[in-house]
């Protein structure tokens, strides 16, 4: 709460008319003038609070920051190269006439992030989460995971969404997967078991096997594998292999497994074949795999 200029002027006219005036009723003459003369909140220049616009207003500000968008994203940047200088000078525009377009800012930083210029892109998709946190924040998280590898800040970002919004998704996969493979990359091993196996548990009384996903059940079967649980391991993995048969990192790894059980000629057959399909193309399959490797992603010389 701030206190205005004329609250203060009047405060120190008193206290030098009356050097010897009682600190109670000073005390007392403080509080009057403050509740009365300078307790008011510092408005916006706009004169009004964030939230306090109506309806109307709030349906005329979306139909101008549309036609911004429509002119210079989909009839600018668009048209151009998404790499080039153009792109970012359309999305510029854009800005220049309102700098409070959330998918602006996140279209200005996607170029960036997939370039692999990190600091500056993310500055960029703080700016979109700032305008629209809803929207954008497991966007910034999921970022920070995969491409920037900032896993203690990823984790931080996915536990204010999961308290904000809950379990929900971002690139197909839940906030507990990003959290769990954060823990992975940080050689937390236990911890990313739990939060891969609370994730696994919640899925199959929610929706049923059906619906789990080789790649979690692959980095839940990581964090087995990294605790020593080899047989635990080869289960999950073939839980994953079922769903995706030619997964060459699957078969890589659990290949490692079998050979911790002396199972050597079945290891060393179970490798050729994840050699042959990872040479095939077969592994990992994120839409965001040809901009980074992912963590524990086999690399297979053709």
């Amino acid at each position: 709460m701030l206190i205005t200029c004329p609250t203060f002027l009047i405060l120190n006219v008193v206290k030098h008319y009356n050097p010897r005036l009682k600190n109670s009723i000073y005390i007392t003459l403080l509080c009057f003038l403050t509740t009365f003369i300078g307790c008011k909140e510092i408005e916006p220049k706009s004169g009004k609070k964030q939230g306090m616009f109506s309806e109307a207003e709030i349906k005329i500000r979306k139909v101008r920051q549309d036609s911004i968008i429509d002119k210079y994203l989909k009839n600018g940047a668009w048209r151009y190269w998404v790499y080039s200088q153009e792109w970012q000078s359309e999305v510029d525009k854009g800005l220049a006439q309102d700098s409070t377009i959330a998918y602006l800012w996140q279209q200005k930083a996607m170029p960036l992030i997939k370039q692999g210029k990190y600091e500056i892109g993310l500055e960029y998709i703080d700016k979109a989460v700032k305008y629209d946190r809803e929207e954008w924040q497991d966007y910034r998280a999921f970022t920070k995971c995969i491409f920037a590898k900032t896993y203690r800040e990823a984790i931080i970002d996915f536990k204010d969404c999961k308290k904000r919004y809950g379990n929900a998704y971002v690139m197909d996969h839940s906030y507990d997967f990003y959290i769990g493979l954060s823990h992975l990359q940080l050689n937390e091993f236990e911890q990313a078991e739990k939060v891969f196996k609370m994730d696994f548990d919640r899925v199959i009384a929610d929706k049923g096997k059906d619906w789990l996903h080789h790649l979690d059940l692959f980095y839940f079967g990581i964090s087995k594998y990294e605790l020593r649980k080899y047989q635990e391991a080869i289960e999950i993995f073939d839980m994953a292999l079922e769903i995706y048969p030619e997964f060459s990192d699957v078969q890589a790894y659990k290949a490692i497994c079998l050979s911790k059980f002396g199972r050597k000629e079945e290891a060393i057959e179970l490798d050729k074949l994840a050699e042959l399909n990872g040479k095939a193309g077969n592994t990992i399959n994120e839409d965001n795999v040809i901009y980074e490797k992912y963590p524990y992603q086999m690399q297979w010389k053709k």
